[in-house]
């Protein structure tokens, strides 16, 4: 009976979200880096444009008379010139004092020469980036500080990382797409090495219990072994028990036998009537008993060379013939007839022991259930196909399918010594050779028992 594993979700599933979930989350980080760094390059430019039309009207401020003048260049606007017109502000300061540009443009105060001051502000409810810097002018009688603070507004600005971010976005979905699509194609390599283990075990025949020996992945290495090591105590297992009931069918069929022979020889020597009924009985009995033991031990025998085949290239025709000949001297004794019949040759690679011995199972199931004075057919095909056939009560159709288990016998067996393994054995046997039992009845009446290889 096979008992269906409690499932706690898909191993797949899983791996495939943990890696979608990492490719995510390295997609959002790719998004905020890229942006962070192409806005502190832009700003970076912008601020360097701003230092480069300070440092032009700096160095247009002069001292004459004592007074100063600033003619402020027209490259140190035209310079700040960008495709989304942005606004540009301006106020100049000598020594602290106001003097021309935007008043409520306020500078950083206490620059010293050279020094730079860049901040972010809001000039008549625009956000801009402003610039201050000073230098100290000295004349013949006098020295000035002039201070000049530069404000632009950034919608060039921020248009160009409204851009970057629509591409940082389009690479981060790029980049999410290709890796959750190699996280579906990782996924199933990986998984894929277990299905193949999967494989390897559903393949396997009942009593294939060898260990594993293909290479796998170092991470399924422990369950190997596991796999291994559990198919090994099964094998050995499975060993003793066959190895316990061939022992065990060898030492009660031998005493039986003696047993036998003693009870036939006071059948002969006994009178009265209900002694002599009693010891037909009891040799009856251990007929039946010996039956039991005789197919025991040749179930033990299939079930341990079902698994590694002595395959031999053979004539079936020859090697049912053979055993024909050794059965005839019962089938006589019953008043029966064997009749071999079919191809006249039919070569076959396979183990003739078995094939021979579930034959035999066949054969004597059909000596029991046939009437006297009838024939019991034996037909020998290419396909390979070999059929045995009685005129006897056939199978009743709801016992057809239960027929070929262990220790299962129809209703019609009532009073017939048999112990319900001939039919499993030969159902093994067909098993180990790829092939299959069929269990039908002839239409003119009585079974029909077809191996096919």
């Amino acid at each position: 009976m096979t008992t269906n594993p409690t499932v706690s979700g898909s191993l797949r599933n899983r791996l495939v979200l943990a890696l979608i979930g990492g490719a995510a989350v390295l997609a959002i980080l790719l998004f905020f880096t890229v942006r962070n760094y192409a806005a502190q390059v832009a700003q970076q430019g912008q601020d360097n444009i701003l230092e480069a039309s300070v440092t032009s009207i700096l160095d247009a401020a002069a001292l004459r008379d004592g007074a100063l003048e600033v003619d402020i260049p027209y490259a140190a606007f035209s310079m700040l010139s960008t495709p989304s017109d942005d606004r540009v502000f301006y106020a100049i300061f000598q020594d602290g004092e106001f003097l021309s540009g935007y008043e409520d443009l306020r500078f950083a105060g206490g620059l010293g020469e050279s020094d730079w001051s860049f901040k972010t502000g809001e000039v008549r409810e625009e956000l801009i980036r402003q610039v201050s810097a000073s230098r100290t002018l000295v004349g013949l009688d006098r020295q000035t500080e002039v201070e000049v603070v530069l404000g632009q507004t950034q919608d060039a600005l921020s248009e160009t990382l409204d851009q970057i971010s629509r591409n940082a976005a389009f690479l981060g979905l790029g980049f999410f797409l290709l890796t959750a699509a190699l996280s579906f194609w990782i996924t199933s390599t990986t998984i894929g090495q277990l299905n193949k283990l999967t494989t390897s075990v559903t393949r396997r025949g009942p009593q294939d219990l060898s260990p594993f020996k293909k290479p796998v992945p170092r991470e399924m290495a422990p369950l190997v072994m596991s796999l291994n090591s559990l198919m090994g105590r099964l094998d050995q297992s499975l060993s003793q028990s066959e190895d316990f009931i061939a022992e065990a069918a060898h030492r009660v069929r031998t005493p039986l036998a003696t047993v036998r022979s003693y009870a036939e020889a006071t059948l002969h020597r006994v009178e009265r009537k209900e002694n002599r009924e009693a010891l037909r009985a009891m040799v009856r009995a251990i007929d039946e008993s010996s039956r039991a033991a005789g197919q025991l031990l040749d179930h033990a025998m299939i079930t341990s060379r079902a698994d590694r085949l002595e395959r031999e290239n053979v004539d079936l025709v020859e090697l049912i013939q053979e055993l024909v000949q050794r059965l005839t001297p019962i089938a006589e004794m019953k008043e029966l007839s064997l009749c071999l019949t079919g191809d006249k040759s039919v070569p076959y690679s396979g183990d003739p022991i078995l094939i021979q011995n579930a034959v035999r199972n066949m054969i004597d199931n059909a000596l029991k259930y046939a009437p006297a004075d009838s024939i019991v057919e034996i037909e020998v095909t290419a396909k390979p196909e070999i059929k045995v056939s009685d005129t006897g009560p056939g199978f009743l159709p709801c016992e057809v399918d239960r027929l070929t288990r262990r220790f299962e016998r129809g209703e019609n067996a009532v009073g017939t010594i048999g112990s319900g393994l001939g039919l499993t054995i030969a159902k093994d046997v067909a098993t180990a050779h790829g092939g299959i039992l069929v269990l039908s009845n002839r239409p003119k009446g009585g079974a029909c028992v077809t191996l096919s290889l």
